[in-house]
């Protein structure tokens, strides 16, 4: 059992295990069909020590800050650990985001170091030359005729010897930008405890062994795969596995090559690949459907209880080995999870571990244990989480509240912004939820987003749009007419359904889904009209819709635009 109490800070957690572990396989970086790197956590060490030497020799202290702006790759994790180890300030960044939004971030955490790739780099001096004045720059994959503009080479070593620096489990170990759905850039002010507390609690629910690999599928810089795809699988004795593409084509073989056993996603990406495993079970012949069928209830009835994994992969064993045969959780979290979704995993023995959590509270705040598995809600407050609803409705819907030590100390540089969501030692979500006799959380969306009709009933989006799940198209978001234009008279508010079609499905299809599934909603519940669009929405590191920043591009279309749903 994992027992992180007596440690002060999540680097020396992380360097006990390097030591612990260190002939045991920590990180393989793959990319398509070939493997670009493998590291055992003696490697590790001695990388992420040459790393860290270069900071120090750089003149980082203990409590400067290290920003690092790199998609999913290894040398995310070396340079991880030489940042923690060297007492720094870990600054992740999303790599995903606009060079001027990237610069934003940087401008407001002003990091001593920034760790990036070529590619990067070359959009951020693009954008803005003179913002680093000041910062070291170490960059990885430059052109060895590359000029670097100021910038250092990530394989570059240094004269000076490391030397590893603790810190308190008071001090700051990370400050992690949330975007949120509201647009509005908040750095998570998360300390030492946070993490060894939520490591500590995840753990005695989803142990670990030193045999596991955990598939990184999600950008390291995201708070669920920082903790679940970093943290977890190091403290463990376990191996990461990244892959640079995240084609859909690569992931089943990476994951059969390596055996993976445990993997984090968010509902999207989970959607993709039910998408994939029911286009090929329809390419079978009736008979072999029948008989994929039959297994499924045969596999769904005797795991009721609890999870079989034997069981599971004995009796639909050709579904298994296409992931690799030794998968034993998928978590999800990020977004919102439709329980259809989830269930129809758990029907072919891949367990779904839907959780709820928020940058704010250092990632996870409740989790199902499986015991029994249940789709219906984001399962109970993990260890040492307390939770309460405030302004509770007569339909038992309030504002989830929860006090932990897993809390962040509040937002960088932004005490108003913190006083307004940390009252009194407790975190105001901004989501709303019931509770169930069992203790178990159910979200139904958010404060902000709730949209109050003219009968005065509640409505939120997020339980509109999971009544469209099956409608075939790309992306969908509904909205409140008056939001996206608005307007003083809001009697006879209205639902507006915005589409973004697939190439393969026309619109006419697409319509046609939205219009029977509309169909099946309360009345209240039902969107009144429609919006087709081309381009990609706008979503958060966890792939969640930014809503705000949505609404305000559909601000610049006419409210003509959208169509009504006859």
């Amino acid at each position: 059992m994992l027992d992180l109490s007596r440690l002060s800070c999540l680097g020396e957690a992380l360097r006990d295990a390097s030591v612990t572990f260190k002939s045991n396989v920590a990180l393989i970086e793959a990319e398509r069909h070939r493997e670009n790197a493998r590291f055992t956590y003696r490697e590790l060490t001695a990388q992420a020590e040459r790393v860290g030497a270069r900071l120090q020799a750089a003149g980082v202290e203990a409590g400067d800050r290290v920003a690092i702006l790199m998609s999913n790759q290894s040398r995310w994790v070396i340079a991880g650990l030489a940042a923690m180890w060297s007492g720094a300030v870990l600054v992740p960044l999303d790599y995903k985001l606009s060079a001027n939004e990237e610069l934003a971030l940087l401008a407001h955490s002003r990091p001593k170091v920034l760790i990036t790739e070529y590619g990067i780099w070359r959009s951020l001096v693009g954008a803005n030359a003179v913002a680093f004045e000041g910062t070291l720059v170490i960059v990885s994959e430059a052109p060895a005729d590359a000029a670097l503009g100021g910038a250092t080479r990530f394989e570059e070593g240094a004269q000076t010897a490391f030397r590893f620096v603790s810190r308190k489990r008071s001090d700051v170990a990370c400050i992690v930008y949330s975007s949120g759905t509201g647009g509005t850039p908040k750095g998570c002010m998360l300390p030492h405890e946070s993490y060894l507390e939520q490591a500590q609690a995840l753990a005695a629910m989803y142990t670990m062994v030193e045999t596991d690999r955990y598939f990184s599928i999600l950008p390291t810089n995201h708070a669920l795969d920082f903790m679940c795809g970093l943290i977890l699988p190091l403290l463990h004795g376990a191996a990461i596995v990244h892959q640079r593409t995240l084609r859909p084509e690569f992931l089943a073989p990476t994951m059969k090559r390596y055996g993976i056993t445990h993997m984090a996603l968010v509902p999207r990406v989970l959607k993709a690949l039910r998408e994939r495993i029911e286009e090929q079970l329809a390419a079978l012949p009736e008979w072999q459907r029948t008989l994929v069928s039959g297994l499924m209830q045969v596999n769904e009835v005797a795991t009721l209880r609890a999870p079989k994994p034997w069981l599971s992969r004995t009796l639909l064993k050709p579904i298994h080995e296409r992931f690799g045969g030794k998968l034993k959780y998928i978590f999800a979290g990020g977004a919102f999870v439709d329980a259809d979704l989830a269930a129809f995993f758990y029907r072919l023995g891949l367990p779904v571990a839907i959780g709820y959590g928020l940058t704010e509270g250092c990632t996870v705040l409740t989790l199902n244990d499986g015991k029994p598995m249940r789709f219906d809600t984001v399962g109970r407050p993990v260890g040492g989480v307390e939770l309460r609803l405030r302004n509770q409705g007569p339909d038992g819907v309030g504002e989830v509240c929860v006090r932990s030590r897993t809390l962040m100390q509040g937002y960088f540089e932004a005490p108003e912004l913190t006083r307004e969501v940390l009252v009194d030692g407790w975190l105001l979500t901004g989501d709303l939820g019931t509770l169930d006799a069992a203790g178990h959380l159910k979200l139904v969306g958010r404060v902000k987003n709730l949209i109050v009709t003219q009968g005065g009933k509640n409505v939120y989006p997020e339980d509109v749009e999971a009544a469209f799940d099956s409608v075939p198209c790309e992306e969908l978001c509904v909205f409140a007419e008056s939001y996206v234009w608005p307007r003083r008279d809001l009697q006879g508010e209205a639902l507006l359904v915005v589409v973004r079609a697939r190439k393969d499905v026309s619109e006419a299809e697409s319509l046609a889904a939205i219009k029977a599934s509309n169909q099946k909603l309360a009345d209240f519940k039902r969107v009144t009209s429609y919006l087709f669009v081309d381009a990609e929405f706008p979503r958060t590191a966890s792939m969640k819709i930014k809503r705000e920043a949505f609404a305000t591009q559909l601000r610049a279309l006419s409210p003509s635009a959208q169509r009504l749903l006859s």
